[in-house]
Order: structure tokens, then sequence, then C-alpha cells
């Protein structure tokens, strides 16, 4: 469904995982009009899109790989001059590779990299001018409770995220005075398929003081209060949703 033009757009990279898919369900309740990213299942990015405009919401599917710059700032731009700026930005999208260091290959060091901390950049960077020309914006990046902790086997993930922290505090004051805020939020242990399989009942028992798993609807409630008007002098930060891990 094309947005109406009182519709801010949004772009959730990574839509079709569960995080994803609960952020663009948040933001399309606020009213976005939501652009679902996936690189590999547009199905699926096209499946969470049905349930937004069956919500009453609307959308559309968006499919690149974040690790290709010049791919994705030439969709991007093509978007934005047949459709308007895009004033909500969600990096999410991430990739795991885990291996202790001394046994990780560079390849599995170069993909978590790629997607993570220079998918932020290739997704971002050819948004901004236009965005600054609104004068208004909102710029949400998904980390990790591993780039606070570090999580062995992770030194990978755990730079990728961590390196979030710094472009996301730096970006947060070359725009501050333009009325785009930037800001990380680093979930722990949080319920999807892939956590089910990683992480036992009695692990998280362990790991979390609140003794049960995060929700994404939790996580996606956090991301869509730091893109309201509510959040307009919240930058720069780094919010972890853990359960008390950190």
């Amino acid at each position: 469904m094309p947005p109406s033009s009182a519709k801010k757009r949004a772009l959730v990279t990574g839509g079709s995982g569960a995080i994803g898919a609960a952020i663009c369900h948040a933001l399309a309740r606020e009213g976005m009009h939501v652009l679902v990213h996936s690189h590999r299942r547009p199905e699926v990015a096209a499946a969470v899109v049905a349930e937004l405009v069956a919500a009453g919401g609307s959308g559309e599917v968006i499919c690149f790989d974040v690790t290709d710059g010049a791919a994705v700032q030439a969709q991007l731009t093509a978007q934005v001059e047949a459709q308007g700026p895009i004033q909500v930005v969600i990096n999410n999208a991430g990739t795991h590779a885990d291996a202790p260091l001394a046994g990780m290959r560079p390849e599995q060091w170069q993909q978590v990299i790629d997607t993570s901390l220079n998918g932020f950049f290739n997704v971002t960077q050819p948004l901004l001018l236009p965005m600054i020309r609104t004068r208004w914006g909102r710029i949400v990046s998904l980390s990790s409770v591993a780039a606070v902790l570090g999580n062995r086997g992770q030194a990978n993930y755990a730079a990728a995220k961590a390196g979030l922290h710094g472009a996301s505090k730096s970006l947060a004051i070359e725009l501050a005075s333009r009325g785009i805020t930037v800001n990380v939020v680093a979930p722990g242990v949080i319920r999807s398929p892939m956590t089910e399989q990683l992480f036992t009942p009695d692990l998280i028992q362990q790991l979390v003081p609140m003794k049960r798993a995060g929700e994404p609807e939790e996580v996606a409630d956090l991301v869509a209060f730091l893109c309201s008007e509510r959040a307009a002098y919240l930058s720069g930060q780094v919010i972890s949703i853990n359960g008390a891990m950190a």
C-alpha cells in the first residue's frame, strides 16, 4: 500500500526477522509507512506487510544486500527521488559467524563487520541529506549486550555492534541542530527462533537476573518511543534492554 502524503516513511532493515517485524508493527501503529527490508526472504517481508495492512497500517517490501554499498545507494536514492525522504531509519540487519578469535577465519570476521557496521554506513549515509532538508529524523541502530559486556566466541559481533555505538554518538552530534536524533538500542536475550536454539531455559535462568527472555515487542516499544516526538531531546545514547544483565 502506498503512503499518504502525511505519513512519515520508515525503513527497517532486517524487517523480516522476529525483532525487525515487531518494530515494523510498532512503527505502523505510530502512523508511519514502513519499508520492510529483507535480503534473502522477500516472501517473509511480504507477509509482514500484509499484516501491517490488515491491521490498518501501510507498508511495502524493499530488498537489497546491506553489504553492497553501491547497490544500496542506487536503490535508496531512487526510492527517495520517487516517493520522498525516508525520515526514520532502523538499522536492524545483522548476522552471526561465531568462533573463538584464535580460530576465526578472516571471512567470518569480515562478514559480520560488513553486515552490522558497514551496513549501517551503506544504508544511513545516502538518506542523510534528504532527511536533513526536512529538519526532522530518527535513526536507531540495534546493537547487543555483547557489545557492552563482550561474549565468548563473538569478538567479530561485539566489535561490529560496539562500532555502532561510536558511530551513532558521533552522528548524533553532527545532526543535533537539524532536528534529527540518533540512538542505539542494545538488547540482551530476546525470544526468537534463533535464541530458543541457543539459550535453554536453564541457561536463561543463569544469565538473566529477571529469569526470562525479553519479548520482541518490548524492544519494539522502546524503538517506537525513540522514533516519536516524545523523544525529541534524547540523542546520542546507548540504551540497554536486557533484564538487568548489564
